[in-house]
């Protein structure tokens, strides 16, 4: 944002913004550069008479000048509410698609699980049905070699009369077995066209469930990207507003002691002497009120010594009565508190592989736990609070922390990309930023209370000292 150039008087000119209009929050941006545009025009005026302007002159049109600004902010503060109700509605809308997000990533987990469980089991199928096939074919052979030997040639045979009769009852039983064989692997058979059935209509299903689920985060993507607008549009227009409004003011603040100065040295005489009275004056009546306060003193304390006894007895016994209710309520307190306030969750969905006292990777014993999120999921607030830090810290990667009511604080790492800014406010789910696009990534989340670590799956009202590490 720059600055005007300066006129001699000291009115420096601001640029007028200029921002995209955005519907109706568009139309309101615009509300206001009218009155922006005759202010500057009226600075623009007033450098040319500015020469000729005597300093009660300049005061008075730097002052209207200050009351224009005044108005001008005022509007900006009604543009400001009319913003925030509409960054509110959007953060509503991100926690409500987070929360959408959230519900497709766990259906899509499942289906793909059903899905590896059919593959298996339409594997496991095949290769009984082959092994199965293979049998039946062979005994079909042996029936098919058998039945092509003509009558006279097997009793010509050199095999006994009671080895060919052996060999005939074994056919005779083989046949029924070997059709009641093919007719099992005819069932197996349409089982397996049933499951191969299935397992297409579950591929389908988990490709339109991955469609949905990039469609969501499309769409997340775009809301917090308007959410970032929103919030540096108000921003840009309220600083070019202050930033004019603070040059005014120190040119009427330089103006009001040049004036001062002068009319001082004009009555300097008579001041000077009116000073002296004054502090002959102002010392006596400190005396007299010394004497006076002394006297009241004195008073006082006789009476506060007389009160002092009695009101000493009344205190012990409005302090053992009061002892005995606190006691009542903190007791009837501790047995209706709830074990974690209603809204809070974790700030991303998967499965948790390290918890909290565990050990970790390289040994250490955990202070938080981590969960392994799909690629590219949302992260999201685990709680409403303030970002005091957001960006690369050694051993961490990219890292946030949100500062919540009570002495919480969030620590959450592994981020492929962060979504919000130090001095952001954030409510319960609002996205805060993205998983890495690839692999199976990992995400450290640490809760902390006056400073020590607890365990962040009893919540954010687990009792001061339980679960610290």
């Amino acid at each position: 944002m720059g600055a005007g150039r300066d006129h001699p008087a000291g009115v420096a000119l601001l640029p007028l913004p200029v921002s995209r209009p955005q519907g109706a929050g568009g139309r309101r941006a615009f509300a206001w550069r009218p009155a922006l545009l005759t202010a500057t025009l009226l600075a623009i005026s007033a450098t040319a008479a500015a020469q000729t302007e005597s300093p009660g002159q300049t005061l008075k049109r730097v002052e209207q000048d200050l009351q224009s600004d005044k108005a001008l902010q005022r509007q900006l503060d009604r543009q400001s509410q009319t913003l925030q109700k509409e960054l509110d509605e959007l953060r509503e809308r991100l926690v409500g698609l987070a929360d959408q997000e959230r519900a497709q990533e766990d259906e899509l987990a499942h289906l793909e699980e059903s899905l590896t469980a059919l593959e298996t089991q339409e594997r496991n199928q095949a290769e009984k049905l082959e092994s199965e096939r293979q049998q039946i074919a062979a005994l079909l052979a042996a029936l098919q070699r058998v039945a092509r030997i003509p009558p006279e040639a097997a009793l010509a045979r050199p095999d006994g009369p009671v080895d060919t009769l052996r060999s005939a009852l074994l056919l005779r039983d083989t046949v029924p077995a070997l059709r009641a064989r093919a007719d099992a692997l005819a069932q197996a058979l349409t089982r397996l066209a049933e499951t191969r059935e299935t397992l297409q209509a579950q591929r389908s299903r988990t490709y339109a469930a991955r469609l949905t689920l990039i469609d969501r985060q499309k769409e997340i993507g775009q809301l917090v990207a308007r959410r970032e607008d929103l919030s540096r549009q108000t921003e840009e227009e309220r600083q070019q507003v202050a930033q004019r409004t603070a040059r005014l003011s120190g040119q009427a603040a330089d103006l009001r002691q040049l004036m001062e100065r002068i009319e001082a040295e004009r009555r300097a005489a008579a001041a000077a002497a009116a000073k002296r009275e004054a502090e002959r004056l102002e010392a006596a009546r400190r005396d007299a009120e010394r004497r006076l306060a002394e006297q009241k003193a004195a008073e006082q304390k006789q009476a506060e010594q007389k009160l002092a006894d009695q009101k000493a007895a009344e205190q012990r016994q409005a302090e053992e009565k009061l002892a005995e209710q606190r006691a009542r309520a903190e007791a009837e307190t501790a047995r209706a508190a709830p074990s974690a306030p209603a809204g809070e969750r974790l700030p991303v969905g998967g499965r948790v592989t390290v918890r909290y006292g565990e050990a970790d990777r390289y040994g250490a014993t955990s202070r938080g736990v981590t969960i392994q999120a799909r690629a590219g999921s949302t992260v999201v607030s685990p709680q409403a609070g303030t970002i005091v830090f957001a960006g690369p810290f050694r051993g961490y990667g990219q890292i946030l922390i949100v500062e919540h009511s009570h002495g919480y604080h969030s620590l959450i790492a592994g981020f492929g990309r962060i979504d919000t800014a130090v001095g952001r406010r954030v409510a319960t789910g609002e996205p805060i930023g993205l998983m890495p696009a690839d692999g199976s990534p990992d995400l450290y989340f640490e809760l902390r209370r006056h400073g020590q670590p607890i365990n962040p799956q009893r919540g954010f009202g687990a009792p001061e000292g339980k679960g610290q590490g």
